[in-house]
């Protein structure tokens, strides 16, 4: 699909995601900024009277709180974040509630963590809400739970949560608003730097130079964007990343910003939520032959193959696989616990399940929990 029709795509999106920065909500030094939510709301309610359904991502709750906590800056310490996060939270959706309900729209909060993400029945509840509150009629707005998080709050995390939500919803497309118009290929503002208009493959990137651009009250610079970019393309979903200001014409489908197009199919939920918003809690290095068996003949992985265990971990837990090379080359989820891995260690699951028991004689990680990582070959 070219970009034009790619575009023409986004501006047609049943179901749409849209993820607004802490610099597109609030003021240069902190605080809710009324007017400019209120623009954005016109924005969204308009699409919704369209017959769309609108998703938002929201950033903010951190920068909106802070200065009436009476600090001159955003914080630094997560146990200040967190406070600053607890009060502003509860501004910023009383705000979003008055604005949507002069377009005679409600609004539902929903709060998530990575741990919602990665949990099943979390992933699953979360889904389910979700698809409610739209048939319902009722505009989500998604943020991070900051007030409970704890290395959760750290640079990007709202658009990787946004490209997260919008496989979890089944998004037609995601768009990124921000403070900068698109993506450059070096530092914005500077002579020499040139907007990129479409991205194709994200190996196109390979020699941009991606920097921390942004504001000074939120924590998301380009870096993170690109990568929220690449979460969803691979999921099949186009991305477009437009300033703030260009909303309207930016879910219009109009030539703004940039275009991300899809590089992959949509891909089973539970496999994105692994390869993207899992944290590993250990390591397994595999020799030659598992590494190929699990990358390329996407078999299971037995503790034949496993040569070393690092990290602590209970099974169920996800754990990163590294071949010979000490590379990670997959993810998946471990069935021992880190304690009693070691001993199983380059033995046969028939030896195994002889010397020990038949519970002894299932794979170390099953194939159906094992997600390839990108930039792995797999053939």
């Amino acid at each position: 699909m070219s970009p034009r029709a790619m575009r023409s795509a986004v501006g047609d999106a049943r179901r749409i995601v849209v993820k607004v920065g802490s610099s597109s909500l609030t003021k240069s030094g902190g605080g809710v900024d009324v007017e400019r939510i209120t623009q954005l709301v016109d924005v969204f309610a308009d699409r919704v009277a369209a017959g769309s359904q609108v998703i938002l991502v929201s950033s903010g709750a951190i920068a909106t709180g802070f200065p009436m906590l009476g600090l001159g800056r955003r914080p630094r310490d997560l146990a200040t974040q967190q406070a600053s996060a607890s009060v502003g939270q509860g501004v910023l959706l009383a705000q979003y509630s008055l604005s949507f309900a002069a377009r005679d729209i409600t609004v539902g909060q929903v709060l998530l963590t990575a741990d919602d993400m990665t949990r099943r029945t979390h992933y699953r509840n979360a889904q389910r809400t979700l698809d409610r509150l739209l048939e319902m009629g009722v505009v989500p707005i998604v943020n991070e739970n900051d007030t409970v998080a704890t290395d959760e709050i750290r640079l990007g995390d709202n658009d990787r949560l946004a490209a997260l939500v919008a496989h979890l919803v089944r998004a037609d497309a995601l768009v990124l608003l921000s403070d900068v118009d698109g993506l450059y290929d070096g530092p914005p503002g500077k002579g020499d730097a040139h907007l990129i208009p479409e991205v194709h493959d994200m190996a196109d990137l390979s020699d941009v130079s991606i920097g921390g651009v942004g504001s000074g009250v939120g924590l998301g610079g380009m870096a993170t964007k690109v990568e929220a970019a690449r979460i969803a393309t691979a999921a099949g979903i186009p991305v477009v990343l437009a300033h703030a200001g260009s909303a309207r014409e930016a879910l219009a489908g109009h030539d703004t910003g940039k275009v991300f197009l899809p590089t992959g199919r949509r891909t089973p939920t539970r496999l994105l939520w692994l390869g993207h918003a899992s944290t590993p809690q250990g390591r397994l290095h595999l020799d030659a032959g598992a590494a190929r068996a699990v990358t390329v003949r996407r078999t299971s992985l037995l503790p034949a193959g496993v040569t070393r265990v690092e990290g602590e971990f209970t099974a169920g837990d996800p754990v990163d696989l590294l071949d010979e090379n000490g590379h990670t080359i997959a993810r998946g989820l471990v069935n021992y616990d880190s304690a009693e891995l070691p001993g199983l260690l380059g033995r046969s699951t028939r030896d195994l399940a002889r010397e020990r028991g038949p519970e002894y004689e299932r794979e170390v990680v099953h194939r159906d929990d094992i997600v390839v990582l990108s930039g792995v070959p797999r053939d």
